[in-house]
């Protein structure tokens, strides 16, 4: 089944797009070399394949939560380039 010139020009205007009509010709093609492609992963016997959310076992692995003690104000501070005893202070960038 071949895609049609108006059947992209209806998914052009759902996605707000605009084709030549030269364009139009050749997204019906691609669409349609896109679609005999799905065709064929349709003939493909998946019976035996366990479906997965991911490609790899090790998804989601984090690291368990602790907690760790803080640094304090001096020490976050002891290397800024200028500060105000409280705030690092950093040149003005916006007028």
């Amino acid at each position: 089944m071949a895609i049609s010139i108006e059947e992209v020009t209806r998914v052009a205007e759902l996605a707000r797009l605009r084709f030549s009509e030269e364009e139009l010709r050749r997204m019906a093609g691609e669409l349609e070399k896109i679609l005999e492609y799905v065709r064929k992963l349709e003939e493909i016997d998946t019976s035996d394949v366990v479906p997965m959310t991911h490609v790899h076992d090790d998804f989601g692995t984090l690291r368990e939560d602790r907690v760790e003690p803080r640094i304090s104000r001096d020490e976050a501070l002891s290397n800024a380039p200028d500060t105000d005893g409280k705030f690092f202070r950093v040149p003005k960038v916006i007028e």
